[in-house]
């Protein structure tokens, strides 16, 4: 999974030259639909015209790497935002599909070289879920969409030979 970094927050992407694809599931829709209006809310924040953000709806998790793939190659996006919900039932269906989701579209990323950021969310329930697509700072379509942009702007950072920042930390 993507996550942001604290210096993608503080608007340091600048997306206004990039197309982005936002694939929703539309499996658990009123999870789902939350998580598309803070992703595309960050997506503008980030400098995204409405004129370059493709919008694609799936029926569920499973269907999101495929759609993210066609973007791509169809489309040629420079970021592809991923966004569904998938909340635990009584069976181990919940397993299946959280790994196939997570490694499919990790898997489009690694064979396109586009950004496909993960904004699934994979909860115990329903509360879970809403909480984390509720508006605040806690809110996973935003983190994955700056993620995105994050991404996007590095590929475009690294491809032109620019320096990155230099890693700290142990």
């Amino acid at each position: 999974m993507v996550r942001p970094e604290k210096a993608s927050r503080d608007g340091a992407c600048d997306g206004g030259d990039l197309r982005v694809a936002v694939v929703r599931s539309r499996f658990n829709d009123l999870v789902t639909q939350r998580l598309l209006a803070g992703a595309l809310a960050a997506l503008r924040e980030g400098g995204v015209a409405d004129d370059r953000l493709l919008r694609i709806e799936v029926p569920g998790a499973l269907e999101l790497a495929f759609a993210a793939k066609l973007a791509i190659e169809r489309h040629r996006v420079d970021a592809v935002v991923c966004l569904g919900a998938v909340i635990r039932g009584e069976t181990d269906h919940y397993e299946h599909v959280c790994r196939v989701a997570a490694d499919s579209i990790a898997r489009v990323a690694l064979e396109t070289g586009v950004p496909v950021a993960f904004g699934v969310l994979t909860c115990e329930n329903l509360e879970q879920a809403l909480a984390r697509s509720a508006d605040g700072s806690d809110h996973r379509g935003r983190d994955a969409a700056r993620a995105a942009l994050a991404m996007a702007d590095l590929k475009r950072r690294l491809a032109a030979g620019a320096a990155t920042r230099p890693a700290t930390g142990a």
